[in-house]
Order: C-alpha cells, then sequence, then structure tokens
C-alpha cells in the first residue's frame, strides 16, 4: 500500500508542470504558489526514489522513467474521480474549470451552461475568460484553459473538438435606415451605408471582405469591432447597418427596435465547438462539454 507516502496533490503537480510547462504556469493553473509545486514535485520524486523531471537552463523535460510515469499518473487521478462519479459524490469534486468562452456564447447560451454545471459540480469554481475565438484558442493551446467554446478556425487538430451547433448571421438596421433600405436590397445598396461587424480577422470578417473585393464594393465602408455587443447599440442609433448573429440581436427584432434586411449575400453560419485536451483533462471537463451541447440546444429551443 502506498499510504500517504504519494498524494493525489502530488500526482496532480507532476502532470500540470508537464501539461503548462513551466512550475509557474503549474502554479497557477492549481491556485498555489510556485514553491508548493515544488515541493510536491521533489516529494513525490523521493517516494518514487526516482527523478520525473530535468530542469536546466530555464528548461523543462521528462526523464525516461517520468515518461513511463505520466500515463499512470494519470490513471490514478481519473480513477480518483471515477470513484467519486460512481459514487454519486460530484460535491466532493472542488476542482477549477478554466473556461474561454467567445463573446457570442458569453450574450446568449454561456448562463444555462453555468446553472446546468452548477448543478451536476456544486462546488466546481469556474475561472472565465471571454474573447476573441483565436485567444482563446492560443491560451487552451499552451495549456491555460482547460475548455473552450470556440469558432473555427484552429490552430491545431490536437484537441477533442465536440460541435455545439451553429449561428446564422443577419443583416439588421434600426427604422430609419430599413426606410431607405427598403425591399429586398442588393448588398451594394447596403454598402452606401457603414457597416458594423466582427472583428477583421473572424471567418465573417475575411468572407466579407472577400465578397466586396469580388463585387468592387468600397472596404472602407466596413467598421470592425472585437466586441460584438458594442455594435448593437450603434446600429440601434442609426450609425449604421449591421452583419451580425441572429441570436445576439434576437431581443431588438423582436421588440421591433432593429428590423432585419433581406438581402442577397450573407457570410456562413458560425459554427460552435467545445474543444479540450481529452488525453489529459479531468473527467469533469468532458462532462461540461456535454453539458454546453445541451445548453446551446435550450437556447435553440427558445
Amino acid at each position: 500500500m502506498i499510504k500517504s507516502r504519494i498524494t493525489l496533490k502530488q500526482l496532480e503537480a507532476f502532470t500540470f508542470v508537464v501539461d503548462t510547462g513551466t512550475f509557474r504556469a503549474a502554479a497557477q493553473a492549481l491556485g498555489t504558489t510556485q514553491p508548493n509545486i515544488s515541493a510536491r514535485i521533489s516529494a513525490l520524486e523521493g517516494a518514487l526514489d526516482t527523478t520525473l523531471l530535468i530542469r536546466d537552463a530555464g528548461s523543462l523535460r521528462l526523464t525516461a522513467k517520468g515518461e513511463s510515469l505520466l500515463a499512470k499518473a494519470r490513471d490514478v487521478l481519473w480513477a480518483g474521480e471515477a470513484l467519486l462519479e460512481e459514487a454519486g459524490q460530484q460535491v466532493l469534486i472542488e476542482e477549477r474549470l478554466r473556461l474561454g468562452v467567445t463573446e457570442l456564447v458569453a450574450c446568449t447560451w454561456l448562463r444555462h451552461f453555468l446553472r446546468l454545471l452548477k448543478e451536476a459540480y456544486p462546488r466546481l469554481r469556474v475561472e472565465l475568460e471571454v474573447d476573441l475565438s483565436t485567444v482563446i484558442d492560443a491560451r487552451l493551446m499552451e495549456g491555460q484553459l482547460d475548455l473552450a467554446f470556440q469558432t473555427m478556425p484552429f490552430k491545431t487538430a490536437s484537441f477533442l473538438s465536440a460541435p455545439l451547433g451553429k449561428a446564422n448571421y443577419c443583416w439588421v438596421a434600426n427604422c430609419d435606415l430599413t426606410s431607405v433600405l427598403e425591399g429586398r436590397p442588393p448588398v451594394e445598396d447596403i454598402f452606401r451605408h457603414i457597416i458594423l461587424t466582427h472583428a477583421k480577422h473572424t471567418q465573417a470578417g475575411h468572407e466579407l471582405h472577400e465578397m466586396a473585393n469580388t463585387r468592387e464594393l468600397d472596404p472602407g465602408q466596413i467598421v470592425h469591432s472585437s466586441a460584438l455587443s458594442a455594435c448593437v447599440p450603434m446600429v440601434l442609433e442609426g450609425l449604421g447597418v449591421g452583419l451580425l448573429p441572429e441570436d445576439l440581436v434576437r431581443a431588438e427584432v423582436a421588440s421591433g427596435e432593429l428590423r432585419v434586411l433581406t438581402s442577397d449575400w450573407l457570410p456562413s453560419p458560425l459554427s460552435f465547438f467545445a474543444r479540450y485536451a481529452a488525453n489529459r483533462a479531468p473527467l469533469f471537463v468532458g462532462h461540461a462539454a456535454n453539458l454546453a451541447e445541451e445548453a446551446a440546444r435550450m437556447t435553440d429551443r427558445q
């Protein structure tokens, strides 16, 4: 029996140092200090009477024995979590979920997801980052996020990507502008006005500029914003026509404050995915991804 010579905290520190690449990053991810992480690794190496990690010149690498023991350490951590799940004692899972989401998710179905997650894991703490999908993708690759709800494209295919659904775009304007843009205005007519939309390097931004180039329209009419929610009040004030996700402006359209313009061009729908490292993430991360799919469906039914 290993009794108390090896602890789950030591194994956790070992796997997080490997996954994040540094003691400092592991400490940040686990909500502790770098000396604590160092102490846990040293105690684990002492108990196992072997060297797991080699630290030199600011770099960190696994020894051959560390490489072979890493998978076993993950198995022990997963088994401990599975024991609590099987016993129906999710309340004993007191962990942190570092979650990255895009702004559209934050503005639409995130609240449904957080409620479902709270019901499933009452003592799970969520650390939320809301940013552009490209930033979230980078944070996930760095090991600073456990789970991401984001859109394509992805820089790497090494993460599990579970589809969460799609979001369609629409052209919207206030009553004053829609009275000018009557009927089914072609996109050429819409380009006579300022267009308020997503950041330039997003999927929709790329497609919008490609279309403008093909039709020889003035790209200077396009005003991009990294904050989608900031576009809505500008469209309401008549500062331009919005090219925005339908879900973002559903309430304003329903109230009549904004009207949808039917034109001859729209960008491709946004496809959302739950992404995480299935080969190393805690079991609750995969369960959280499943809850995200349910939360997104709840929004679609509304």
